[in-house]
């Protein structure tokens, strides 16, 4: 099989390329940096499809960022993957690729939803205000691959995975994944001796987190029957933590002794985001790895990246 790999560079997209060694070593992966295939330029992706015919495409490039710098940049987070989700998608089409894994996002979900989030809840209310932009750019995109399918006959599935963490994660503690961003705050508060960390609102919000390995790992496995996945999968553990929970199981894993205190002039986001994963189990979804051992994993690249603490 050949594969062409959006976002290779990323966390979720090298996961992929790791999997992909370790579980299908022969097939042909072609994972162009931005540098090589400008996303955002449609002739670019078009002519790129059509000189490297591929089988299918797995979609995992977007502009990302945390609750800051979603939430002070609305109309760039909307543009660009917009953009990007739109041609990938549209010119995958035309070059006639007849299987495409869209990666989507939990904030395609509504703000305030009770109970497990089901496939079918999405654009079922509001979203959450501090980072509409990218969630409507990714409802978009699943509903591209939605009508696509329905009328052409093509495979294009949309793949929902809740909060990830792990390898190649952006450590950032302003614009950074949350799981990223507590782990560097806790490491250089462990550099620095600081004796509090700051949690943004309540830290009472629940989210739920997967190791990014186990996603990308079960995603390849099921690849050879994509025709027959629903228009959207859900993605997650079962359960969730309090982001107040998450710091201090980071915490613990890092071996941080300080304390925590909470900014609440600073947004805390979406209540909750738990989501029914009950269509993926019934495909085989099992994950594997604890939130502890993930977590630990998670230092030990951010250590080889920045340094120890």
């Amino acid at each position: 099989m050949k594969i062409l790999l959006t976002g290779g560079r990323g966390m979720v997209g090298s996961s992929f390329l790791r999997q992909i060694k370790k579980l299908k070593p022969d097939w042909e992966v072609l994972a162009p940096t931005r540098e090589q295939l400008d996303l955002t330029q449609q002739g670019t992706v078009r002519e790129f499809l059509r000189n490297n015919l591929v089988d299918c495409v797995i979609h995992a490039a977007a502009k990302v960022g945390g609750i800051k710098g979603n939430a002070e940049n609305l109309p760039e987070f909307l543009i660009e993957n917009s953009r990007i989700n739109t041609n990938v998608i549209q010119e995958s089409f035309e070059s006639g690729v007849k299987e495409l894994v869209n990666l989507g996002s939990s904030c395609m979900y509504p703000k305030d939803f009770h109970g497990p989030l089901k496939e079918e809840d999405i654009l079922a209310g509001p979203l959450e205000p501090t980072n509409e932009g990218y969630a409507l750019a990714k409802i978009s995109a699943e509903r591209l691959c939605r009508f696509l399918t329905n009328k052409y006959g093509v495979h294009y599935k949309t793949i929902i995975p809740c909060n990830l963490y792990g390898k190649a994660d952006r450590y950032d503690a302003e614009n950074g994944h949350l799981m990223a961003a507590i782990i560097e705050k806790i490491a250089l508060a462990i550099k620095s001796n600081q004796q509090t960390i700051e949690i943004w609102g309540t830290g009472e919000t629940r989210r739920e987190f997967v190791y990014v390995d186990d996603l990308t790992g079960f995603i390849i496995q099921m690849m050879g029957d994509i025709a027959s996945w629903p228009p959207c999968l859900n993605i997650g553990m079962g359960q969730d933590h309090t982001v107040n929970e998450y710091y201090q199981l980071a915490a613990n894993a890092l071996g941080y002794k300080g304390n925590f205190a909470h900014n609440h002039s600073q947004p805390s986001g979406m209540k909750h985001k738990l989501m029914d994963c009950s269509k993926a189990i019934k495909l085989g979804w099992n994950p594997k790895t604890k939130l502890e051992v993930g977590m630990t994993e998670a230092y030990k690249d951010y250590q080889s990246r920045y340094g120890t603490a």
